[in-house]
């Protein structure tokens, strides 16, 4: 079965550092995160498939890849994602929302010649990439513990279940032909992880456990995201991107 999410195989091209798979005294432990033994290790298998596999072919993709066309194609994905958001939006009653995503996809899909280029954007017609996860959470299914996948990056219970229906909606699910579908996968993996080059300083600047960094910059931010406010604290969001990928690694 085709495992195709717009967020989780966009987190496949930005797994990240670790500082190994150090177990942390029972008294200091988050509540959020009962599993760290585990997500710690997961976290470190991560980091060693991103250095090893993804961030080499992410630079040599931007190596090669002209400026105009790498923008292009993150504007094609961002917007498939808006086909998702609009779906969710639906789902939390947040019509104006919804209006605004369907707008979106239908101008940057015409006009944006399928969507290469974001005339939504620089007409004003904002982009919110909503997803199940956040639907869930907008009806009240608290996150439950934090969870570190494997390959795809930081998550949660809730975050998890949320992914069937992203897979679902993903217009990428509805392409028949494997060797298309599998190419447009992998495409969105690396350009993902190619866009996100730039960020990584700010990563390497982070506190000395980067995986606290990470999980509780990941859980800010879908608190944020869930109930529509603002981050706040000493989580920087610059790790993040729009479509909800992880921060990078070395």
């Amino acid at each position: 079965m085709r495992t195709g999410y717009s967020i989780g195989l966009c987190a496949l091209a930005v797994v990240l550092l670790a500082s190994g798979c150090a177990s942390t005294p029972e008294e200091l432990r988050d509540p959020r995160d009962p599993w760290e033994s585990v997500n710690r290790g997961v976290y470190k298998f991560n980091t060693d498939f991103d250095n090893a596999f993804m961030k080499p072919i992410a630079k040599g993709y931007q190596a090669v890849t002209p400026e105009p066309v790498d923008r292009g194609v993150t504007n094609f994905f961002g917007n498939l994602a808006d086909v998702d958001s609009a779906v969710n939006n639906l789902l939390q009653f947040k019509l104006a929302r919804a209006g605004s995503d369907v707008g979106r996809v239908i101008v940057n899909s015409t006009v944006g010649i399928l969507g290469f280029v974001d005339v939504a954007s620089n007409m004003g017609i904002p982009s919110y990439k909503e997803d199940f996860g956040q639907t869930l959470g907008y009806w009240g299914i608290g996150s439950g513990p934090y969870l570190m996948l494997p390959i795809l990056g930081p998550s949660s219970v809730r975050d998890t279940v949320g992914f069937a229906g992203d897979i679902v909606v993903d217009p990428l699910f509805n392409v028949r032909k494997n060797e298309i579908y599998w190419g447009a996968i992998g495409l969105r993996a690396v350009d993902g992880r190619a866009d996100l080059l730039t960020a990584e300083s700010i990563f390497e600047e982070a506190a000395i456990d980067r995986y606290i960094f990470l999980r509780d910059a990941y859980l800010q931010r879908r608190d944020a995201q869930v109930n529509d406010s603002t981050l706040t604290g000493d989580a920087a969001p610059d790790i993040w991107d729009d479509e909800d990928v992880g921060p990078i690694g070395d």
